[in-house]
């Protein structure tokens, strides 16, 4: 069954609306990861996956993603994880040493599980940047993200056939 999306993306998913996906989002800087998280699932649910098999969960930071995506994979039966977050760069290199954490750690995750783990963490040099990319001019990470799950699962999906 080929899905059209309102981006007219096509997913050749059997059974798409039953995909479970658990979405955990980070809450610091919570002005920009809602607007990733309701254009993630805004886009799920246009793609064809049941809005009850949408999950949200929510951790207080970026880092706290990794942790969180282990738990979720470990405990229930989802498909995959999409991790939701926005750094955004201080006064120090602090910035840098979380994105490369939260990278490598979610990395570790879809690696541990077989499954797919998306990195939908903004990490930009400015608030303004990140409003850009969550929905302005540069595009929308949380319908970026939505998009590489479901192209993720569609590539399982083909090696298992």
């Amino acid at each position: 069954m080929s899905i059209n999306t309102s981006l007219s993306h096509n997913y050749v998913l059997d059974k798409i609306k039953d995909i479970k996906v658990g979405i955990i989002i980070s809450q610091w800087n919570n002005d920009i990861t809602l607007l990733l998280k309701n254009s993630c699932n805004n886009f799920l649910i246009n793609a064809g996956l049941e809005k009850n098999n949408i999950n949200n969960y929510y951790v207080p930071g970026s880092m706290e993603l990794v942790l969180a995506s282990d738990i979720l994979l470990n405990k229930k039966k989802i498909d995959g994880v999409i991790a939701l977050g926005c750094i955004i760069q201080g006064e120090t290199n602090h910035d840098k040493y979380i994105s490369q954490s939260v990278c490598k750690g979610l990395l570790d995750v879809s690696l541990k599980y077989n499954l797919p783990v998306i990195f939908g963490v903004l990490t930009t040099n400015s608030k303004k940047q990140a409003v850009e990319r969550a929905g302005g001019k540069c595009g929308n990470k949380g319908e970026d993200a939505a998009h590489t799950f479901l192209k993720m699962i569609e590539y399982q999906s083909n090696l298992d056939n």
